[in-house]
């Protein structure tokens, strides 16, 4: 079966004066029958291609799935005298919410059945749920398409009934008042879908007649709200990717005003919760890797601000929870995560220890205040994800609950390190690794994935994944590039990989893989690599600038057409990300995402093999960047290498619904690499 071949449409673009021929920018048009029958061509060019490998893509999902534990829940947490899990039964595509009253040996009450709930659809995505304090009625939020656009329902949590009222279109974030009857939500805009709006809906009470709290009308930012732990305030939360601005209200005054806790100002970011007579507030006024402050609640604003922990400077805080007699925070420093414990009475703080050389470690669910417990969550590389309750006096580890690995899984049978590699600049760029220790060897002939992400200042734990081990047990090397973009190393790592300095990004991702090559863990017939989103952006800048040292590629959602989107406001999250990409209005911008931009790069030249996912319904990555990529390549490619584009006609960013639905997508990929390793 030839590729499918997209018609042109020269279509003329113009910025600064300067002009650029986008041919397929007709493929925006979503109800066009043109689009859609070119994306049902490839779907069909990639499965005829691959034809031969269906049984294989079969029976390695079915290897995937046969890891996962069917019948399995969450560790139960306990609050208002209920606790708290959500369980999966075996066959079942969705969870079961459920709880117990006073003890684990009560009966199990299952109050939200989502199997029920999505029977006959072919999306269905439960978002937030909140229950009333006085535990009589359920939100709940429901996407039907996979689009982010949800739907609030209401059950009555004492008889069972689901309530007539319902609110469409909103985010899927909300939380109750204190009086048991007043939800305030979050509602996007309708086109950018940017969520700028917080309503307040009375039970029983028509939607048309909720009130507008609030509007956010700086496009940059946007809006959630949400309760401190101690319930008693509801905060609305304005922010942009360098601003923050937060408004607070008691809870049991639903109908009063929000007031505002600090008023934004640009590069200032903060975060709040509450305790006692004070807002405890992690920001990074004066502190580029942030602080812990507290300041009165009826005076909260920042010349309040008193420091409860200082700004120090090779130490990132991520997060604090508080208890009634204990500080918990989370800190990274040299790139891995670190769980300290303070007494309010005074005595000596601690860290709680971990023993693997690269991990992942955070602090869990910790609804109670009065409790001697704190609740974190670990794994690594080597570590199924695992669950365990500390004694904050003791110091003593509970291991709650390991993730089990259906078949069994040995440990000892695998290795995971930390090596680093040098970038091009001479900065020193951590790379985290697992492999197979029987199926190893250092002559560069191992075949290896490197993953990474690098944007937002999201970090890239080193995690465990059951799923990856169809990869390890078949020889791979799985590595991840800690890459500037993200926040590994601290803020400064963050802000050393946006806005102008973006390039580092993309050639601390090259300078790691020629690392891994150079040390024999693989070489360039035999490296992959793959990202997806802003990670799909990486795959297509490297390509573009390092074709060469790659076999094959795989870039999901990728976000590959940076200037067209930041140049149009009315495409979801664009306004939002001028703080993280750059405004191509200004012609600096402008030119610097020009010298990356996947899309705009592409030049008659050898490219790696090449599969690319994308969800029609996709409103973070329009599913038009990766066709249009796609298309180009096809027309521009000087290579025989394979080149698939793999879209999702019922789902969006995040793929498919359901708990397993989704792994016969991490199949293909699988797939896509071992086929071209030649192991099917």
């Amino acid at each position: 079966m030839q590729a499918p071949k997209a018609k042109k449409i020269p279509q003329l673009l113009e910025t600064h004066g300067h002009q650029r021929i986008d041919n397929y920018y007709w493929m925006r048009e979503r109800e066009n029958p043109d689009v859609i029958a070119y994306l049902n061509a490839e779907n069909s060019y990639l499965k005829e291609t691959l034809k031969s490998t269906e049984e294989f893509q079969e029976q390695l999902f079915q290897e995937i799935k046969g890891r996962i534990k069917e019948d399995d829940q969450s560790v139960p947490y306990l609050k208002s005298g209920y606790y708290w899990y959500v369980k999966y039964e075996t066959g079942a595509e969705y969870p079961l919410y459920c709880r117990k009253k006073g003890s684990l040996d009560a009966p199990e009450e299952v109050f939200l059945n989502v199997n029920q709930l999505a029977e006959g659809k072919a999306f269905y995505q439960v978002g937030g749920t909140a229950g009333t304090s006085d535990l009589s009625t359920l939100a709940f939020a429901a996407d039907e398409v996979g689009r982010r656009i949800f739907t609030i329902h209401f059950k009555n949590l004492i008889t069972g009934e689901i309530l007539e009222d319902q609110i469409p279109e909103i985010t899927g974030n909300f939380a109750w008042a204190a009086d048991h009857q007043t939800l305030f939500y979050s509602k996007q805009h309708p086109e950018t879908l940017r969520s700028y709006q917080i309503y307040a809906h009375r039970l029983g009470t028509d939607v048309a007649e909720d009130l507008l709290v609030y509007e956010e009308k700086d496009e940059e930012f946007s809006c959630i709200i949400h309760k401190t732990k101690s319930e008693r305030f509801l905060l609305i939360h304005s922010e942009s990717s360098i601003s923050s601005e937060i408004r607070f209200l008691e809870a049991d005054q639903p109908k009063g005003d929000f007031q505002l806790l600090q008023e934004r100002i640009p590069h200032l970011e903060y975060a709040v919760d509450h305790f006692e007579d004070h807002f405890w507030i992690r920001t990074n006024h004066l502190a580029q890797n942030f602080k812990l402050v507290k300041a009165p609640v009826h005076s909260p604003n920042l010349d309040n601000w008193e420091d409860v922990i200082p700004h120090r400077e090779h130490v990132l805080l991520e997060d604090f929870d508080i208890f009634a007699n204990f500080l918990v925070t989370q800190e990274r420093s040299n790139g891995l995560c670190k769980i300290n414990v303070t007494p309010w009475d005074g005595t000596a703080a601690h860290t709680i220890e971990f023993d693997d050389e690269t991990y992942t470690a955070w602090i869990s669910t910790n609804p109670e205040f009065d409790t001697d417990f704190l609740r974190f969550g670990y794994n690594s590389l080597v570590t199924p994800s695992s669950t365990y309750d500390y004694h904050m006096v003791t110091q003593e580890k509970v291991l709650l609950k390991q993730q089990e690995i259906i078949g069994g899984y040995d440990s000892g049978a695998y290795t995971s390190a930390r090596i680093w590699a040098k970038a091009s600049d001479g900065t020193m760029v951590p790379i985290s690794l697992v492999y197979k220790i029987d199926l190893f060897k250092a002559d560069g002939q191992n075949p290896l994935l490197l993953y990474s992400y690098g944007s937002y200042g999201f970090s890239t734990e080193a995690y465990f994944s059951s799923s990856r081990l169809s990869l390890l047990d078949r020889g791979f090397v799985f590595a991840i590039a800690h890459i500037r973009g993200g926040e590994d190393l601290g803020r400064n790592w963050y802000e050393s990989g946006k806005m102008l300095n973006k390039r580092n990004t993309f050639t601390d991702y090259i300078s790691c893989a020629e690392h891994l090559i150079a040390e024999k863990y693989t070489s360039a017939p035999h490296l992959y690599g793959m990202g997806g989103s802003a990670g799909g952006l990486l795959m297509g800048a490297v390509m573009n600038m390092r074709p060469e040292i790659f076999n094959g590629l795989i870039a999901a959602v990728p976000f590959v057409d940076v200037v067209t989107t930041m140049l149009d406001e009315s495409i979801p999250l664009t306004t939002g990300e001028f703080q993280e990409w750059g405004n191509p209005k200004d012609k600096v911008y402008y030119e610097y995402m020009l010298s990356y931009s996947p899309y705009d790069n592409v030049e008659p030249k050898d490219y790696p093999h090449l599969l690319i996912t994308s969800g029609l319904h996709d409103s973070q990555v329009q599913y038009w960047e990766p066709t249009k990529w796609v298309a180009k390549l096809r027309e521009m490619k000087t290579d025989a290498n394979l080149l698939f584009l793999h879209t999702n006609m019922e789902a969006g960013h995040g793929g498919a619904s359901g708990r397993f639905n989704s792994l016969k997508e991490l199949a293909l990929e699988y797939t896509f690499l071992l086929y071209l390793e030649k192991m099917i």
